[in-house]
């Protein structure tokens, strides 16, 4: 017999809710060794995230990462923690709570919350709470741009077990990705637009330089489709921006490990515009939604010492969407085309209502 999870009484009558899960990548409780090495452990066990056979990974992993790494990771956390904690956490936090008031504002009688692939708070305790509040359907949103087997379809693995372990399953819907929708394009090119009214727009010896986060060249041999779609939303973009092919370049970063990644790669780039004469980079990072360590210290810190060192003279890390009024729109967009069919709107839910009781008289009437 299966196991499932303990799940309160059902009650005959409640009113079914509609919740919407936003889901990012995750983040350690803390800037320390310990919590960062609790997160790695659980983010680097993940077979979606490391396809090599388990036993010589688990080895790799215990031996040798998981004593290394977590005391050099701690120290780049903390250089972009903040008093609220976790940049990502905050970011996705608020993106949560405006993402619900942008949706009641259009009408949308939803409820809006977060979970995090890896750490806290996790997708199956956050499930598992939307389900008791009585939420009947969900939406799960994965904050992914770019579809890529190791992030979003992680994400959609952890909601699987999770209905596994149910007896009293809720009806489930899911965003794949998004990295052509006009808004998030939109949102995107705004953010670049005002960056140069405030620091200008140089025509010569100037690069965009559009920064994804990297994965092993072997996914996309794999067919993993994330290349494609990075340079998909690259292109448009670049489009939106008028910039031609010598005016940005696409590129990946946070390589791990000594096998081929995705290139080109970032660092490798930014040193290479320096050593050329480019004298000014703007960087933007449009797979991230919001601001994290990968955005504010590989990027922000570390890549603009890359670059001034290999010659360059100017430097610019656009932030990521964040809270920005334009992308939650978007979001807000793509997640109201996701909910047609069901009766998220009080006006729709009213007028269910009524037709219920107008078919109930009728039914009446003719016994």
């Amino acid at each position: 017999m299966p196991r499932y999870l303990a799940e309160p009484e059902y009650r005959h009558g409640s009113p079914p809710l509609t919740a919407i899960l936003l889901i990012n990548l995750g983040t350690p409780e803390a800037p320390t060794k310990a919590a960062v090495r609790r997160y790695l452990g659980e983010f680097l066990a993940d077979p979606r995230v490391v396809e090599i056979p388990r036993p010589l990974w688990w080895l790799i992993l215990n031996g040798i990462i998981l004593n290394t790494r977590p005391g050099r990771s701690a120290e780049k956390y903390a250089a972009v923690w903040t008093s609220e904690g976790s940049p990502l956490k905050v970011h996705v936090a608020r993106q949560a709570t405006l993402l619900r008031g942008f949706l009641g504002q259009a009408g949308h009688r939803v409820v809006v919350d977060y979970a995090m692939r890896y750490g806290q708070p996790s997708i199956p305790a956050t499930l598992s709470r939307l389900k008791a509040e009585g939420c009947t359907r969900i939406l799960l949103l994965p904050l992914y741009p770019q579809y890529a087997a190791s992030t979003t379809a992680s994400a959609f693995d952890a909601a699987a077990g999770w209905l596994c372990a149910l007896r009293n399953q809720p009806e489930i819907r899911s965003i794949r990705s998004f990295a052509d929708h006009p808004g998030y394009i939109a949102a995107l090119a705004a953010s670049v637009r005002e960056h140069w009214a405030t620091h200008g727009h140089p025509v010569a010896s100037y690069r965009l330089l559009m920064s994804f986060h990297g994965l092993p060249r072997y996914t996309l041999d794999r067919g993993d489709p994330y290349h494609c779609e990075c340079h998909k939303t690259a292109r448009l973009l670049a489009e939106a921006l008028g910039l031609g092919k010598d005016g940005h370049l696409v590129c990946f970063q946070s390589r791990f490990g000594r096998t081929e990644w995705l290139q080109p790669y970032t660092a490798a780039s930014l040193r290479a515009l320096g050593k050329a004469g480019v004298q000014r980079v703007d960087v933007i990072c449009p797979g991230f939604t919001a601001d994290c360590l990968e955005t504010l210290e590989e990027m922000a810190i570390e890549g603009r010492s890359e670059f001034l060192r290999a010659g360059g003279r100017e430097y610019h890390y656009i932030a990521c969407l964040n809270e920005r009024d334009d992308w939650i729109n978007a979001l807000a967009d793509l997640a109201a085309n996701h909910l047609q069919g069901w009766p998220t709107r009080e006006a729709a839910d009213a007028a269910a209502l009524e037709l219920s009781a107008l078919r109930a008289r009728a039914l009446g009437a003719r016994s």
